[in-house]
């Protein structure tokens, strides 16, 4: 699989999708290939976005959060399993900055730090060094 969009600005993505209450990620995870590209980085079908998104409104959106933080967490792993020098994202780092981050910047820098670790791996493997 070659990736596209290997510059994704994670900063701004995660400022917008704050700002509409998480529904920018229900349509930017499908139409734009991110959830097709996370299933095929961690050889795993994820869980959809939107079953997690579902799920959150009953749990004041923290599912979301802990449904990121775990991606998080596996794409961390799988950057260093590719010897991808950090910083890379992290579960703490991924819920610390949604829950306890500044308002409006934490969710931003979150997401700034998950985009960047995805952004090096499919550099990474649109390079074939995977």
């Amino acid at each position: 699989m070659t990736f596209k969009h290997t510059d994704r600005p994670g900063f701004w993505l995660g400022i917008v999708d704050f700002c509409t209450f998480g529904l920018f990620f229900l349509f930017y995870m499908p139409l734009n290939g991110l959830q097709d590209e996370l299933d095929f980085i961690l050889g795993r079908r994820t869980q959809r976005y939107w079953i997690a998104y579902l799920i959150g409104i009953p749990t004041l959106f923290i599912y979301p959060i802990f449904w990121m933080a775990r991606i998080a967490e596996e794409l961390k792993q799988k950057a260093i399993a590719m010897g991808i020098e950090g910083p890379h994202t992290s579960w703490w780092h991924m819920f610390g900055w949604n829950t306890l981050g500044f308002l409006l910047l934490g969710p931003g820098i979150a997401t700034k730090r998950f985009f960047y670790t995805l952004n090096q791996i499919e550099r990474r493997m649109n390079e074939g060094d995977c």
